[in-house]
């Protein structure tokens, strides 16, 4: 079975010979970039399954060069950059990455990361091509018909939190920054939305968590949002 094309955006030579040796030794097609444009070129022509993505670029900001994808893709992203202040990671996360890892790395981390990339992209083009049913653990959502279940119960929900359990439903794996989730919620990002969307939360915890304080379904991340967790 043919390994997946990764596009490596890294103006660094020797991270990105790092990268693209170790790609080579386990098999995958790369592609390498060493500035915005080229990125925003080489992901528009080959259509990459993933993109290894530097923030510090010579011509333009990483995080221009996600939005830019984004308008057209929705290729996986995963961020690899020196910066590791919460305020860059969400500014890159709202813009449209999937991953973000923090420099210095270690190959095995980030190919890790890579596996979890390519299988989550393969399990969403899978789940929109054969159903439209999602099943994770005890919990199930018929999106057709506006049900959610767990453990074959009915869910209660609200409006709003049936369309918070469904927006992070369909991106399972993904950390949602509180913007992202208040702008697809509510259409704006204001702070009160945010206290708002912690009420919320703590309400569609406690109709889906067995113990709400060990949640086995939503995580939260401090500061920057909330993923849904795949249950084995």
């Amino acid at each position: 079975m043919k390994k997946p094309t990764i596009l490596v955006v890294e103006d660094d030579l020797p991270v990105r010979n790092l990268i693209t040796t170790t790609l080579k030794t386990q098999e995958y097609a790369f592609l390498s970039a060493k500035t915005a444009a080229d990125a925003v070129m080489q992901a528009a022509s080959h259509n990459p399954d993933v993109v290894f993505l530097d923030l510090g670029l010579p011509d333009m900001d990483g995080v221009q060069v996600i939005r830019q994808i984004r308008s057209w893709s929705n290729m996986p992203i995963i961020v690899i950059s020196a910066r590791t202040e919460d305020e860059d990671k969400i500014e890159a996360l709202d813009a449209g990455a999937d991953d973000y890892l923090t420099k210095p790395f270690s190959v095995e981390e980030l190919m890790a990361r890579l596996r979890v990339a390519i299988r989550r992209q393969s399990l969403t083009q899978q789940a929109g091509a054969e159903t439209a049913i999602y099943e994770n653990g005890n919990l199930k959502i018929d999106y057709a018909k506006g049900l959610a279940t767990l453990c074959g119960e009915e869910m209660k929900l609200t409006p709003i939190e049936y369309k918070l359990l469904c927006l992070l439903a369909k991106n399972t794996g993904k950390v949602l920054t509180h913007q992202y989730i208040t702008q697809s919620i509510w259409g704006r990002g204001w702070e009160s939305d945010v206290a708002s969307l912690r009420v919320f939360m703590v309400t569609l915890r406690k109709k889906l968590e067995a113990d709400p304080t060990s949640p086995g379904y939503i995580q939260t991340h401090v500061g920057i949002g909330y993923r849904m967790i795949k249950v084995e």
